[in-house]
């Protein structure tokens, strides 16, 4: 076998093993404050576009929404909801839509009066985003309605909603990565903080790529201890992470 077809063979090989880079997304729900008694808002979907804004192959419908009737002015004054969290492809989301249902009310003086919403219950209310999430790093997303605003009362008495939405993004973690070779070592990682809280992984058999993700900020010692009894456990000191920053140990060389 010559030598160009073993190195196709060998990419081809780091290709099928090496995971896919992915984020966490945490996807919330608030509202300014408004004169209304109540507004009853009914979430059936999120959809994100992870691809570019004019490609529709890119929107996806998010699972295990945590669809309902809300009541916006129950999330004033910096209170919110979780409405879901997702592992998504780490990169671009240009596009968010949410999916309304039929449910929608607001109270004025006690009364409910029902709220149209055409746009809503088609295609959903599309949001521009333009997040760049990274690999390993855990990010909360807000959807702030605007209460107030998004209400519209008509000349018959009746009232429509044209919601005013913001959003807006925060990375609430950080990440630590990097490469052990050989490969052959195998190590479990697993990064500790000053009260022995351990969060671990296993380097990749192929690459020796590994990332511990979800970390707070602060200081951690880097434990890797080999699988493979030729090699020696490794110790890494002060380790400082930061939210949305990946830290990046480069390359670990094991002796034998």
């Amino acid at each position: 076998m010559n030598r160009l077809l073993l190195l196709i063979m060998a990419v081809a090989l780091f290709a099928c093993n090496e995971s896919p880079k992915e984020a966490k997304l945490q996807l919330f729900l608030t509202d300014a404050p408004s004169d209304y008694d109540e507004v009853l808002i009914d979430v059936e979907d999120v959809r994100i576009n992870v691809s570019s804004e004019d490609d529709d192959s890119g929107w996806r419908s998010l699972s295990d929404i945590n669809s309902g009737v809300y009541n916006l002015l129950d999330f004033t004054n910096g209170l919110d909801t979780i409405l879901g969290e997702y592992i998504m492809p780490a990169g671009k989301i240009s596009q968010i839509r949410l999916v309304l249902g039929e449910n929608n009310k607001v109270m004025v003086d006690g009364q409910y009066y029902d709220l149209d919403t055409p746009s809503a219950q088609s295609s959903g209310l599309k949001l521009n985003v333009h997040a760049d999430l990274e690999e390993g790093i855990t990010y909360r997303m807000w959807l702030d309605f605007d209460a107030g605003r998004s209400i519209v009362e008509k000349g018959n008495g009746s009232y429509s909603l044209k919601p005013v939405i913001r959003t807006f993004t925060e990375a609430a973690s950080g990440a630590i990565k990097g490469m052990v070779l050989p490969v052959d070592a195998k190590p479990y990682v697993m990064a500790i903080t000053a009260a022995e809280d351990t969060f671990s992984t296993y380097a990749d058999t192929v690459s020796g790529y590994f990332l511990v993700k979800g970390l707070e900020e602060g200081s951690y010692k880097v434990v890797l201890e080999p699988r493979n009894d030729d090699y020696s456990m490794m110790l890494i000191e002060d380790v400082m992470v930061d939210i949305g920053v990946v830290t990046d140990l480069e390359t670990i060389n094991f002796d034998e």
